[in-house]
């Protein structure tokens, strides 16, 4: 069955989430005052870790890895503004 989750993030440089495999991951944004990720998950398949990176506007971006871009949010009514990825593999 698939449905929509959750996942609550912390607003640190990288982080690892546990996530149903193939997990289609959709948004990030912030909710109640908390940065949330919503991914598309099959609830039947085992889970996996995948990791999570968030930078900052004007901090420096670690290029041995490669990175897919999630979305943008903002916090301290948008003096800061926050960049999400999803980490893959390092490069060759």
């Amino acid at each position: 069955m698939k449905k929509i989750f959750k996942f609550p993030l912390e607003i640190d440089d990288v982080q690892p989430v546990v996530i149903p495999q193939a997990a289609k991951i959709l948004s990030v944004q912030m909710q109640h005052g908390e940065l949330c990720l919503w991914a598309e998950v099959q609830t039947s398949l085992r889970h996996e870790t995948r990791y999570i990176e968030i930078i900052g506007t004007g901090h420096e971006i670690d290029e041995s890895h490669r990175r897919e871009y999630i979305g943008t949010v903002q916090t301290a009514d948008g003096n800061l503004v926050w960049h999400v990825y999803e980490r893959l593999a390092p490069k060759p």
